[in-house]
């Protein structure tokens, strides 16, 4: 068997309606039994930290693993540096599924899904991942999320009236230190379909496939409470694990070196969820 650290990942390009990308790789697995779909959150990216030891980890116990970059992430061709600032600025919850069916229209192309799949989210990405597993066509057969939010409003109202009036706000990438602009897009399509399309708690209610939710319960960015809340909703199909002491990166750094306990028992639990739940003949 091919070990994890010897997958090499095949990268991909899939351009977008408006001249953006969605840039991403796949780590093949051998044999495959199945396929995941990885989705980072909000000024995440597919190559941070976790994702490719999480990708790698997939490969190894058999299933194919296919991470990208949504195509308002920011990042660049380099798939590192934050570069695309008009990208991120008018990125929206709307544009990153529709970016996800493109991704999953693509991996089927390529023959690297075949019937159902498995899809994984962290963060913001977690609250994608259940939107469109919620949806009704939706052909996930097992899904997992990590410190994934449960509702698409995260400002304040006093937040709301100062980005209105300015026309953008300003985030502060944590990892670089860049300001990076976020237009009123993203505000406009919240307001807009935040109780319908992107109702991320109804949408946990019509779950239909195996869900492990993972949160850590020293998260300083999502807290564990919106995981509980999640499970609540869920109507029997998920299983809840809150990790004590862990926060939202549970412990991981970028670059990742040796993968903190927290990672690894997390990594481990996810892998196994997927290879008892994401194969296409269940």
């Amino acid at each position: 068997m091919t070990t994890a650290a010897a997958i090499e990942p095949e990268a991909f390009d899939i351009p977008c309606r408006d001249g953006l990308y969605i840039r991403g790789e796949t780590y093949k697995a051998e044999d495959a039994l199945g396929a995941v779909i990885i989705c980072h959150g909000f000024k995440g990216f597919a190559h941070w930290a976790f994702f490719p030891y999480l990708a790698r980890t997939l490969a190894q116990d058999g299933l194919t693993a296919i991470t990208f970059d949504f195509s308002g992430s920011g990042i660049g061709a380099d798939r590192e540096s934050f570069t695309e600032e008009g990208a991120f600025a008018g990125n929206t919850f709307s544009r990153e599924l529709e970016d996800l069916e493109l991704i999953q229209e693509y991996a089927r192309r390529r023959k690297w899904i075949n019937g159902k799949f498995g899809l994984f989210g962290h963060s913001r990405g977690g609250g994608m991942a259940i939107l469109f597993a919620a949806a009704e066509a939706a052909n996930v057969n097992a899904l997992v999320t990590w410190a994934a939010i449960s509702y698409p409003n995260r400002w304040s109202p006093e937040d709301v009236i100062t980005w209105r009036k300015r026309g953008h706000t300003d985030i502060t990438n944590s990892r670089t230190g860049q300001v990076m602009r976020l237009e009123t897009d993203l505000l406009d399509d919240v307001e807009l379909h935040g109780k319908t399309k992107l109702n991320i708690a109804a949408a946990a209610g019509k779950i239909r496939a195996p869900w492990l939710i993972i949160h850590g319960t020293a998260d300083e960015i999502v807290p564990s409470s919106e995981a509980e809340h999640l499970h609540s909703l869920s109507k029997g199909m998920s299983t809840l694990r809150l990790i004590e002491g862990a926060n939202h990166g549970f412990g991981a750094m970028h670059p990742l070196g040796k993968a903190p306990p927290a990672l690894e028992k997390v990594v481990q639990e996810t892998a196994k969820f997927f290879v008892r739940n994401a194969t296409p003949a269940r």
